[in-house]
């Protein structure tokens, strides 16, 4: 394996060179293949995911053009010990997630106890009037929840990013795990994985336990999706069909007689539940954006009289904003009287003249973030960018301090992918997937790791051209 850098922490290879426990297993079994098998498998693994349309859509690029994510057959590893301290972590932080957002549609007590400034709310976007005093079945908020976390030592896991609006990428880590155990099968025999599989079971269970005053008897599911040129359709079609739910638009759905009902061939049925992967602004053109052609006309006032879960709930996408997200550690303490099991990246809120001064500053060392930015879109990552990125970006800054939070770049842990010569280290995140209804929540062992394919860089962003690889974690 190619040297890795001193300054990251390698989740495979120790100081001296040694093999971790983690990758003991994987190690002994990679020692023992050839070269040239392996990268039969990888193209092998590549022409399935193109034959099976396991693609994704570029936005802002002249044809939107469907693109192949990457997948790297070498599977990053943590120990079972590792995990149950992360679980902990992730736990914790969801509740208090699922904590705040009730209390900031109701009484406001963590703004009236100034532990979250008011100014968070005003003229946010994201946050809903329209959910004031109203509590979603079973109390649950954030039914899906997706957080990024990045580690940058043997114990050192921080968050960077929470997912609470419509967290994306959970067929790849179930596809991934698919690809990896048709072609390598033995490995899973000599190394026990915890399995991944039973997750869309678990998510129509979870789902089906939120279901509203109005259901009678068996929770009927659906999934609404915005179309097929949605950059995420793929996921949303592999999850309906795995949870055996429907999967509709807009045109498939309408209200009568008070419930949100779907077009079958026997008429229109009611739906219980719908896992919505349309924003907030497009759910209800009554509600919100009158030109939306994605969502349901009276779908809100349905919600709001108890007769459909929507998951997540409308006014979640609050918890993913990136000023709130300097707070959480205020916010879990708040809520959970205990101290963040995980902590935060320090985050600069350029708002706060000394931070914007500070940024302002230091901006080729820092990464500038918008705050509703998603998928590694309007952000600046100075250390790899030019002396004219960095001009225009500050001009940016300047402009709309509001609009940006900076923090420093960190030292990423690195794992290895199959190179043409090799196992080489590249960086990595991992974003966990969190089910959370009134029986309490479920954490998938592992989740969706991705990586940066291009030496050196820290952009892990499918968007960005990144790469996808299995996230195992081992069982005791």
């Amino acid at each position: 394996m190619s040297a890795h850098s001193p300054d990251n922490f390698d989740e495979m290879i120790d100081a001296e060179g040694g093999v971790r426990a983690a990758y003991e297993g994987y190690r002994d079994w990679y020692d023992e293949q050839d070269p040239q098998g392996l990268k039969r498998k990888h193209q092998e693994a590549e022409a399935f995911f193109r034959k099976t349309g396991i693609t994704f859509n570029v936005y802002g690029q002249d044809d939107a053009e469907e693109r192949l994510i990457p997948f790297d057959p070498v599977p990053r590893i943590v120990t079972a010990q590792e995990w149950r301290r992360l679980s902990r972590g992730i736990e914790q932080r969801v509740r208090a997630l699922n904590a705040f957002l009730h209390d900031l549609y109701h009484r406001q007590e963590i703004i009236k106890a100034g532990r979250v400034p008011e100014w968070l709310l005003r003229g946010n976007p994201a946050y809903l009037p329209h959910m004031s005093g109203f509590t979603p079945p079973g109390g649950v908020y954030t039914h899906i929840t997706g957080i990024d976390l990045v580690r940058t030592g043997p114990n050192d896991f921080h968050v960077l990013e929470d997912n609470a609006r419509t967290p994306s990428g959970v067929s790849y880590m179930l596809e991934n795990r698919e690809t990896m155990m048709a072609m390598f099968p033995e490995l899973f025999t000599r190394v026990k994985v915890a399995p991944v599989s039973n997750y869309p079971r678990r998510l129509a269970r979870s789902l089906a336990a939120c279901a509203p005053p109005a259901c009678e008897g068996r929770p009927v599911v659906a999934v609404l999706t915005p179309g097929i040129y949605n950059s995420a359709y793929y996921e949303h079609a592999f999850l309906a069909d795995q949870m055996g739910a429907e999967l509709v638009e807009a045109s498939d759905l309408r209200v009568i007689g008070g419930r949100v009902q779907m077009r079958t061939t026997r008429g229109f049925k009611p739906v219980d539940v719908l896992y919505r992967r349309v924003d907030d602004d497009f759910l209800d053109p009554l509600t919100f954006r009158a030109d939306s052609m994605l969502g349901v006309p009276g779908i809100m006032d349905v919600y709001r009289a108890g007769g459909i879960t929507i998951a997540n709930a409308p006014g979640t996408g609050i918890a993913d904003d990136k000023a709130l997200y300097s707070f959480m550690p205020e916010i879990v303490e708040f809520y959970t009287g205990e101290k963040p099991l995980l902590p935060n990246v320090e985050t600069y809120r350029c708002m706060e003249e000394d931070a914007l001064k500070y940024v302002l500053d230091n901006i080729a060392d820092l990464v500038v973030k918008e705050v509703h930015g998603s998928g590694g879109y309007g952000m600046l990552i100075g250390p790899t960018s030019s002396k004219r990125e960095i001009a225009k970006f500050t001009e940016k800054l300047k402009a709309n301090p509001h609009n940006y939070i900076a923090q420093p770049t960190l030292s990423l842990s690195t794992v290895p992918i199959l190179t043409k010569k090799g196992l080489a280290p590249r960086h990595v995140d991992l974003r966990p997937f969190v089910l959370m209804s009134p029986n309490g929540i479920e954490i998938t062992p592992g989740g969706l790791t991705r990586v940066a394919l291009k030496r050196g860089s820290l952009v892990v962003n499918s968007s960005q051209g990144g790469g996808t690889k299995d996230s195992w974690v081992l069982e005791e």
